[in-house]
């Protein structure tokens, strides 16, 4: 398994992966339009895992700016993804080193995620990963 960054060319197989989580059809031209958006910005990580030529996995970091302390940037974690026949396998620890990583490297001071509290075996992974579970997270759907 190779942990590398996204490419254009990863969004239909990409698009493939989100409809297996979220049973939901993406729009892969506009993924692909994003895509090039995001990549104008350098303001996101976007990774993927590949096996046998084939991407398994990706997950995506918003590097997002500070405006207290010494306005070091911090990192939410978004859209993580592995394909089902490649879970417990390692290719979700695999792709959330990388991204540890590279944040380091961007200077980011946390990695912030939310995950929904029935997803129980999601829950345990972060958890083992070393994400604190004493923190209580909301989310809106709009």
């Amino acid at each position: 398994m190779k942990i590398r960054t996204l490419e254009k060319s990863d969004m239909k197989r990409l698009a493939d992966l989100y409809r297996q989580f979220w049973n939901e059809q993406s729009d892969v031209e506009k993924m692909e339009a994003q895509f090039d958006a995001i990549q104008r910005e350098n303001s996101h990580l976007l990774l993927g895992a590949e096996q046998d030529g084939l991407l398994i996995g990706s997950v995506m970091g918003v590097i997002c700016k500070e405006l207290y302390g010494d306005c070091r940037p911090f990192l939410v974690i978004e859209n993580m993804i592995v394909d089902d026949l490649g879970r417990r396998k390692g290719v979700g620890s695999a792709l959330l080193s990388e991204l540890e990583k590279r944040a380091r490297e961007r200077q980011c001071t946390q990695m912030i995620l939310v995950t929904e509290i029935e997803r129980q075996d999601a829950c345990g992974f972060y958890e083992s990963f070393g994400f604190q579970k004493n923190n209580k997270g909301y989310k809106k759907k709009l």
